[in-house]
């Protein structure tokens, strides 16, 4: 006999749910039963002095370094990250729209279309690094990134807070510029190191708002080189800049301005730019190159450059055979030299109009051999030497002009922003 198919498929779910049912009741029997007789088995062996071993229990463990390297690592950007910034550049730029003349005679976009400003809207146009330097905020990053000086600038704490922040100086001579967060709180500090003690392969970190995005990113590498010269661009910026450190930790769009420090956490360079044709070459600036801008800004509120006012190049071997000059060392007036080549080329200007060295009678193609009795080398530049004085102090200057040795007198000027 077949049963009809309505209650052929009664009886099939019927059944499904007879099992389920089972099937459940037999889980939570088989679970109270095995609980009570664990608790009394349990007992029962407690009375005999038996003791059951509890489940283990598992605990996390923190993370433990494998090396001493390592170690320090972590414990230096746990340490200074607190003093790193992100910095934001903000800046109210023109809204433009679209329009036609036409339209509200017709109601919707008519003949020709145009382009017009309708007000203006403030945007984010940029993001770079800093740190903190003093703890009423005072913030060492570079000059290109805060060069606008219609941009405004907001500083974001590695905690997630916000301040805005106030430029207070731009180093006319190098990438540097000194910024203060405008809040009257106390802020983490980093402690400064010193640059003149770096060794090549000697291990450094560097810590920076990577791509403008990532905040507080870290890398890991080592000084690659010494006393590098670079041309730095980018965003209508260009700088020659003299003595710099490189290094194969990552530098990357973002980064600049931020720390780069030693395995004490001490910072000995600020980080400036990246090689675009080469990869993992990185340039710093030695944090002593930054010292007396800190104290020239704590001081007079502005920083404070000695200047003599030529353009030059400084001879070395090469240059003296390939150009036939009586000397291979010293800043030849009125030339400069082609970045990365042994070749140099004659500038537009030698002396500058009414500066130290034009009122010291300094001429094109005077080779300056000594200042103040510092010889003039590769390793020790006009540059760097004038750097060690201040404006208005009084120089000797031994020069090479037509073959001849004279000496020159020269008060130094200031130069401006």
């Amino acid at each position: 006999m077949k049963f009809p198919k309505f209650w052929r498929e009664r009886t099939f779910w019927f059944i499904i749910l007879i099992i389920f049912i089972s099937s459940t009741s037999g889980f939570l029997a088989g679970v109270i039963s095995s609980n009570y007789f664990y608790q009394e088995f349990k007992t029962y062996l407690q009375k005999l002095n038996i003791q059951i071993p509890e489940g283990q229990k598992i605990i996390e463990k923190e993370y433990i370094p494998q090396t001493s390297e390592e170690e320090k690592i972590i414990e230096v950007v746990n340490r200074v990250s607190p003093a790193v910034v992100s910095i934001i550049i903000t800046k109210e730029l023109p809204v433009i729209e679209r329009y036609s003349p036409f339209e509200e005679f017709f109601g919707e976009p008519f003949g020709p279309e145009f382009y017009r400003q309708k007000g203006t809207e403030k945007k984010e146009v940029g993001g770079a690094t800093g740190f903190i330097i003093s703890e009423d905020g005072m913030i060492l990053t570079n000059k290109h990134v805060v060069i606008d000086p219609q941009a405004d600038y907001t500083v974001l704490t590695n905690d997630g807070q916000k301040f805005s922040a106030k430029v207070l100086a731009r180093d006319p001579g190098q990438d540097l510029a000194i910024l203060k967060i405008e809040n009257n709180k106390s802020f983490p500090v980093v402690t400064l190191g010193d640059s003149s003690t770096l060794k090549i392969g000697q291990s450094v970190i560097a810590i920076g708002n990577t791509l403008g995005e990532f905040r507080n990113t870290v890398s890991v590498g080592v000084i690659s080189g010494l006393g590098r010269t670079i041309t730095a661009s980018g965003g209508g910026f260009y700088e020659t800049l003299e003595d710099v450190i490189q290094t194969d930790a990552a530098i990357n769009k973002g980064n600049s301005g931020g720390p780069l420090l030693n395995l004490k956490g001490e910072v000995i360079g600020i980080n400036t730019a990246m090689s675009i044709e080469g990869e993992n070459i990185g340039f710093t600036i030695p944090i002593n190159k930054a010292k007396k801008d800190i104290e020239d800004v704590k001081k007079f509120g502005k920083i404070v450059i000695p200047y003599l006012g030529v353009y030059y190049a400084i001879i070395d071997e090469e240059i003296q055979k390939k150009y036939n000059l009586s000397v291979d060392y010293g800043a030849l007036i009125g030339w400069n030299q082609v970045i990365g080549t042994d070749e140099i080329r004659r500038t537009e200007i030698a002396v500058v109009p009414e500066s130290a060295a034009e009122m010291a009678g300094l001429k094109r193609d005077d080779i300056i051999l000594e200042f103040n009795g510092e010889k003039i080398t590769t390793e020790n530049s006009l540059a760097k030497v004038i750097m060690k004085y201040n404006p208005g102090e009084k120089v000797v200057l031994k020069i090479l002009r037509n073959d001849k040795e004279i000496t020159i007198q020269a008060v130094l000027g200031e130069k401006s922003e």
